[in-house]
């Protein structure tokens, strides 16, 4: 599973927050992996650099083999709330779609 991380231009793409983001996607989605090709996370901030509640975004977007991507959107006070959010949005999803090709 290959993880790439993209960042607007408001937010600082740091080694410590790309190895954060890649560390708990790869932990929460392990389970996931055999059926995972790629994770696209796009982070931004919504007001820029002015303060405000929920104006951090992550969109992650799984790329699952022989499927169609899953893309979801989580918004929080950061960038780790965000992306925690999200990833949890995601296993909900992954999990739906599980259950749905054990039925077939």
């Amino acid at each position: 599973m290959k993880i790439q991380i993209n960042t607007d231009k408001n937010v600082s793409g740091s080694e410590e927050l790309i190895a954060s983001a890649t560390s708990l996607i790869s932990k929460e989605l392990s389970r996931f992996s055999q059926q995972i090709t790629r994770v696209e996370v796009h982070l931004s901030d919504e007001d820029a650099n002015k303060d405000g509640d929920n104006d951090k975004r992550c969109m992650v977007e799984a790329r699952l083999a022989g499927m169609k991507p899953i893309a979801v959107t989580d918004h929080a006070d950061n960038h780790v709330q965000a992306v925690s959010g999200a990833i949890d949005k995601l296993k909900t999803s992954l999990e739906t779609i599980r259950g749905r090709l054990k039925n077939y």
